[in-house]
């Protein structure tokens, strides 16, 4: 049994400034063939997958494409989505005959070239193994479903939680892949589109109302015959033709009960639409003051609108700019990418004091720099980190700059490790010894966990920010909820 695997992986923010160029994807991973059998064990759904394929009987001869994750970014350029889909397409030429085929796909990349980059690689994918051979897809759950990547995928399984569990999900699609290809099953796929789009704000999978919607969704995985039930809330600063929230029922050869659950699914979700516009953002220099009056520390300030798990670039001086007014006299923690800065700190060397414009250079339409002066207190010349199932993370050259109480980590890249307390122990910095930290994300807060005791999500402007409301929308169609009338999902 010959199963093909390979994971293109990005996560566009049509708002952002920056375009995703190849160098993106080196940054996060970037490997063909046998190096990703070596890399990816435990690391993301390919991770998941070889777990379960290595399970089977008779064995399983893995044949690895490719691995090109981009993380989260801006638009990916057409000549980075032309190279990616042709050393993908002569991949699966060269690996033929197949049994099946199993990919990672994130399910909101968009390009200069093509808006729905999944659809038309599955689209390609299709073309080269024929219509009898199984495509399984592992997305993320924040995807958009198009029509294409419906028309040409066997399954779309996507994340069942929020932060995501991307192994859990690989082992998911894998297991379906082999019940197809036992002859156990024959999965029948229905979905519907659901005309709204939300915030960021109640994402997370933990708490209502998403938790309602994606219980919903478990409850009906009970069911005879269903074997597969993934509501996709779009991640909601994707501007494509065919953007909104979704969901896609897979069955036993079971289309009309798929249709069924799929429609019920997007009555739900329908029924809490307003829920799923509250918000409990608090404005900056409000919630430093939170934070500062704060009994104890961690407090974790969410930086919504500036968000580089979603791909805004990293660069907001909001936050620091409400410290510094603030003059705050407890420690906090700041992560900023700015290239030059960094280039600044290094030259000046450990103990030197400098004076900078910080920040605010590739966002500068939702952010300014702000001009400090502090002390280079640590600097670090290139450190990797195995970030366990999110894989080996290369933070290469660092800086820590404090400014009073204020300690900010320098990169001169978007990195995983942004959101991660390694940034700054590997800055010599204790996490015990702060009183609040600011994280570009507005949901993966888990690496701060043994330290938190409490969260605030700042209502930060940006090309992540939760007020959708602020950007030109060009493409997204309409009606949609809520920025048109509408009294039922159904148009």
């Amino acid at each position: 049994m010959r199963i093909a695997v390979a994971e293109i992986m990005q996560e566009t923010d049509s708002f952002s400034p920056l375009t995703a160029e190849l160098g993106d994807f080196e940054t996060y991973g970037l490997y063909f063939g046998k190096e990703i059998l070596e890399r990816m064990p435990g690391v993301g759904p390919i991770g998941g997958f070889l777990e379960v394929a290595a399970e089977q009987a008779p064995p399983v001869e893995v044949v690895p494409i490719m691995r090109a994750c981009g993380n989260a970014g801006g638009t990916i350029s057409a000549a980075t989505l032309d190279f990616l889909a042709k050393r993908f397409v002569e991949g699966l030429k060269q690996s033929l005959p197949l049994d099946g085929v199993f990919l990672s796909l994130h399910g909101a990349a968009a390009s200069e070239k093509e808006d729905d980059v999944e659809g038309y690689l599955l689209q390609a994918a299709r073309a080269v193994v024929g219509g009898k051979i199984p495509i399984v897809v592992a997305l993320d759950h924040h995807g958009n479903i198009t029509q294409k990547m419906v028309d040409h995928a066997n399954t779309l399984i996507g994340h069942e939680t929020q932060p995501h569990d991307p192994p859990a999900t690989g082992r998911k699609a894998a297991r379906i892949l082999f019940r197809m290809l036992r002859g156990d099953i024959r999965p029948t796929s229905r979905w519907q589109k659901i005309p709204m789009i939300t915030p960021q704000d109640q994402f997370l999978t933990s708490e209502a109302p998403m938790k309602e919607w994606f219980d919903l969704a478990r409850q009906m995985e009970q069911r005879r015959g269903v074997l597969d039930v993934s509501p996709y809330p779009m991640q909601p600063w994707l501007d494509v033709a065919e953007g909104g929230w979704s969901v896609v029922v897979h069955t036993d050869n079971a289309p009309e009960l798929a249709q069924e659950l799929a429609a019920e699914m997007a009555d739900l979700a329908w029924r809490l639409r307003e829920r799923f516009w509250a918000s409990a953002r608090v404005a900056p220099r409000e919630a430093v003051r939170r934070a500062a009056a704060a009994e104890r520390g961690l407090i974790i300030l969410s930086d919504t609108g500036d968000s580089v798990y979603g791909g805004a670039p990293g660069d907001s001086t909001c936050i620091l700019r409400a410290m510094l007014d603030e003059r705050i006299a407890s420690p906090a923690f700041v992560p900023m990418v700015d290239a030059a800065a960094l280039q600044m700190a290094l030259a000046a060397g450990v103990g030197a004091e400098i004076t900078l414009d910080l920040g605010g250079k590739m966002d500068n339409i939702f952010s300014q720099p702000v001009q400090v002066t502090g002390k280079v207190a640590a600097v670090s010349q290139g450190f990797a980190v195995d970030l366990h199932d999110r894989g080996l993370c290369d933070l290469k050259r660092t800086a820590l700059l404090q400014v009073g109480s204020i300690f900010i980590a320098l990169l001169d890249h978007r990195s995983f490790a942004i959101n991660h307390p390694v940034l700054y122990t590997h800055l010599g910095l204790d996490v015990a010894d702060a009183r609040m930290v600011v994280v570009k994300t507005a949901s993966n807060f888990q690496f701060f966990e043994r330290w938190r005791q409490g969260l605030i999500r700042v209502d930060s402007p940006g090309t992540t920010q939760s007020d959708l409301t602020a950007f030109q929308w060009k493409r997204l169609p309409r009606p949609i909820y809520p920025f048109d009338p509408l009294a039922d999902w159904r148009l």
